[in-house]
């Protein structure tokens, strides 16, 4: 059982939350997309519902809140050497059931793999999630086949129905939030993907001698390195670092966290110009790989929720659901050619 709300009365409660907390959700920002004239949907602070965009899927993923673009982790001296404190607010993170799944898998690699990185951890315990239904697939949308069409880990779930506003909150944070806010008691069905247009079907017996397999060359022709499928995957985790100098005294800085691509130009450079993947069809096996066969090898599950974002966005209408099934019939090949 959840709460039902008037437009302008939930809005209170939003500008209540906003003492405490940033809250970032799915929205249009205008004439700010590929093209000319096009807008562009991605993750933003808010003020009020009217400004989430629920009826279509964001072109980019919720994670820059978690995971900045560019983090200055300290700044130093000569002699010293500062943390920066980062963001004191909270977050609150409005997204859909593939993104929430998503958060674990950021988890998995920045609280769970062997160490704990402080900086993705202040950001993460402070951050509160609200989920959004989606009451139809989105196109190259695959979550269902990996199984993060719903999810019931959530802090709270929101829906919009015309003027009327329906929220579920599990946490007594927002409760008490809540208190004073007018509202009725309200029953609601949360809307969750049942079936997607795409389907992929992910071998269970991926091997690393399907690494030699032909199927890769088409994408040393195709892909162009521009990264933009990292980038707006949920689940991406790469980065660099970058130390910055000041113009006015060379001995004082900052060293900033900075989004990597494991598909562009340079990102396996190492001493004396030796480069681990310099063919694109090497980096997308990588890639691939990655998502759908080691770390599920170390952690149980697959990296990859089926937002379809690295679809959408590839200028060179590359498909990764595609490169799935068809790496389910590669694997299938080296296993007949065994027997």
């Amino acid at each position: 059982m959840g709460y039902k709300f008037n437009t302008t009365n939930f809005n209170e409660f939003l500008r209540e939350l906003k003492k405490e907390y940033r809250i970032f959700a799915p929205k249009v920002f205008k004439g700010m997309g590929t093209f000319s004239d096009t807008d562009a949907i991605r993750y933003g602070e808010i003020d009020t519902v009217d400004e989430i965009e629920f009826k279509e899927k964001s072109n980019f993923s919720y994670k820059e809140v978690l995971l900045p673009i560019t983090q200055t982790l300290f700044y130093f001296t000569e002699e010293n050497l500062s943390e920066s404190k980062g963001e004191e607010k909270g977050a609150v993170i409005i997204l859909r059931s593939c993104d929430m799944h998503s958060v674990k898998r950021l988890d998995e690699i920045y609280l769970r793999n062997g160490f704990e990185d402080t900086y993705y951890k202040k950001l993460r315990e402070k951050a509160k999630f609200i989920v959004i239904g989606c009451k139809e697939s989105f196109s190259n949308c695959f979550c269902v086949s990996m199984g993060t069409n719903k999810t019931s880990d959530f802090n709270g779930y929101l829906d919009v129905d015309g003027d009327k506003v329906y929220f579920e909150a599990k946490d007594n944070i927002f409760e008490e939030y809540l208190k004073e806010i007018p509202k009725e008691e309200a029953y609601f069905t949360k809307d969750f993907v049942e079936k997607n247009e795409v389907k992929v079907n992910i071998s269970p017996n991926i091997s690393l001698k399907v690494m030699d397999s032909n199927m890769w060359k088409e994408y040393s022709e195709r892909c162009i390195a521009c990264g933009r499928c990292n980038f707006v995957c949920p689940t991406c985790t790469c980065f660099t670092m970058q130390d910055i100098f000041y113009k006015d005294n060379k001995n004082l800085g900052e060293r900033r966290r900075v989004w990597a691509s494991c598909q562009v130009d340079r990102y396996t450079d190492m001493a004396g110009g030796h480069s681990f993947r310099k063919d694109k069809g090497q980096r997308m096996r990588f890639k691939v790989l990655h998502k759908v066969h080691d770390f599920n090898k170390r952690f149980g599950y697959h990296m990859c929720v089926g937002c379809g974002r690295c679809d959408d966005i590839c200028p060179e209408y590359i498909s990764f659901s595609n490169c799935v099934n068809k790496l389910s019939i590669a694997v299938d090949e080296v296993v007949n050619s065994e027997k």
